[in-house]
């Protein structure tokens, strides 16, 4: 039997929340090694550079500055993107005339996936402007772009936030967000889906009995198919997201082209190495933390 239509909602918001949590716990410090990288790509040598430089000046806590609102981020985003997952797959067997409930190919889970980006992206904006702004704060101080000796705390950021732009200066590279969300969330879904397929063909099960390995093995994969595709607009929006501290910053377009013409395209890679590095653990915690957690809920609900 089918769970209410409710009770599965609150079920895969629960689960998105527990998998958004797994997925910041295992790779915070590669996620802000990427920031560091990509809003200042000159002041680092490569990802070991950038990792133990920040290490030697701010210590252990310098990696995992921003942890508070990349929690509240992920969290956020995952909820709302596996809520709005479920939803949109219905959203897609309405638009293909096919029945409530009915199977989906892996293809039509990956436009299910694509269009929940748009509304995990509003939810996802502020906390990642906040936790951006953080995880480059020293940087900024080190560049001259922002006065010395600022405190940096998830309050005083969102306090800045409100002082200089209003509620509406945490959807500063709202743009940006959406055009990395919704195609990079095709190929995250879709290569996810076609993963598990692939394991479960391989050992003649179904997708959900195909074990914890080459579940965080799908994840991961998902996640790294996710990166490669977008990474140079997460790029332009983790700028837009840093640079507006400082004043008022350029749109998407301008902020792309810019860096295009003064520091060549291969500038929107900086930072490739460490997320490369991040998305199997990261992304793997994410799907088995989602996954377990959906079934434990299930279960405990008697579906």
């Amino acid at each position: 039997m089918a769970p209410h239509p409710i009770i599965q909602a609150i079920i895969d918001f629960s689960a998105g929340a527990m998998g958004g949590t797994a997925c910041v716990l295992s790779g915070q410090p590669f996620d802000t090694a990427k920031v560091k990288m990509q809003t200042f790509p000159t002041l680092y040598r490569g990802f070991i550079h950038c990792f133990t430089s920040t290490f030697r000046q701010v210590g252990l806590r310098g990696l995992y500055k921003g942890t508070s609102p990349a929690l509240i981020a992920s969290i956020s985003e995952n909820a709302v993107l596996f809520l709005s997952y479920g939803l949109c797959q219905d959203v897609i067997r309405f638009v293909s005339s096919m029945e409530k409930g009915a199977h989906l190919s892996d293809i039509q889970k990956a436009c299910a996936g694509s269009l929940s980006s748009i509304f995990s992206s509003m939810a996802l904006c502020p906390s990642e402007l906040v936790k951006c702004r953080l995880q480059a704060m020293h940087e900024m101080e080190a560049s001259g772009k922002i006065a010395i000796g600022q405190k940096s705390t998830v309050w005083t950021v969102v306090k800045t936030v409100l002082k200089t732009d209003g509620p509406l200066g945490f959807y500063q590279g709202l743009t940006s967000t959406l055009v990395r969300e919704i195609p990079g969330y095709f190929c995250f879904f879709g290569a996810y889906e076609m993963c598990r397929t692939k394991f479960a063909q391989y050992k003649g099960t179904d997708k959900d009995s195909i074990g914890i390995l080459p579940l965080m093995f799908s994840g991961g994969f998902g996640g790294a198919c996710l990166w490669l595709t977008i990474y140079p607009i997460d790029c332009v929006k983790s700028r837009i997201q840093v640079y507006s501290l400082a004043g008022r910053q350029e749109g998407f377009m301008k902020t792309f082209m810019g860096v295009i013409r003064t520091e060549s395209f291969t500038a929107l890679y900086s930072g490739l190495t460490p997320t490369m590095i991040r998305t199997f653990p990261a992304n793997g915690a994410l799907f088995l933390a989602y996954e377990l957690s959906r079934k434990f809920f299930m279960d405990t609900a008697g579906y």
